[in-house]
């Protein structure tokens, strides 16, 4: 029986193809964002799945693909989910943003591996210094609220506060 979803490289192709006009804060092709973090997620030990969401991670967020498009696309709904999940949506307070990214299985690994690459210094290092300090800091409260800043994740604290509720 023929697998019903697109493969990884299926995926990868209709990244690339969705942002090929889009380029970063650089300047770089947006493309090369996108398989850093894919890239990321399997070095750090992520599932097909997570980085089949790698690749779409922005894809929502930056309009390069509707969210209709991912609703009928032919992948687990597990993917689905880690998309949206990482979607910033518009107006959305950061720790409702960083609560569902917490929430949702596997996203965090692709928050990671995103965040690993935006704060990677040689890619801030060619942003104006005002930017740069601002992305900065960002970035690091982010990594702050999803418990990536070396500290003990907010589900750890719980689920050690009430051992039960692991």
């Amino acid at each position: 029986m023929p697998n019903p979803y697109l493969t990884l490289s299926q995926v990868e192709a209709i990244a690339r193809e969705a942002h090929r006009r889009q380029t970063d804060k650089a300047g770089r092709p947006y493309a090369e964002h996108l398989a850093a973090v894919a890239e990321g997620v399997r070095v750090r030990g992520g599932s097909e799945e997570q980085i089949a969401a790698a690749w779409l991670h922005d894809a929502v967020e930056d309009g390069a693909l509707s969210r209709q498009w991912l609703d009928e696309a032919a992948l687990p709904g597990r993917v689905k989910e880690m998309v949206l999940a990482v979607t910033k949506r518009d107006g959305e307070d950061l720790f409702a943003y960083t609560g569902r990214i917490l929430a949702t299985p596997g996203a965090l690994l692709i928050k990671e591996s995103d965040l690993a690459h935006n704060a990677d210094p040689d890619r801030l290092a060619v942003l104006e210094p005002a930017t740069r300090t601002r992305l900065t800091e960002k970035y690091a409260q982010v990594r702050g609220l999803l418990g990536l800043d070396g500290g003990v994740r907010p589900a750890e604290q719980r689920d050690q506060a009430n051992p039960a509720a692991g």
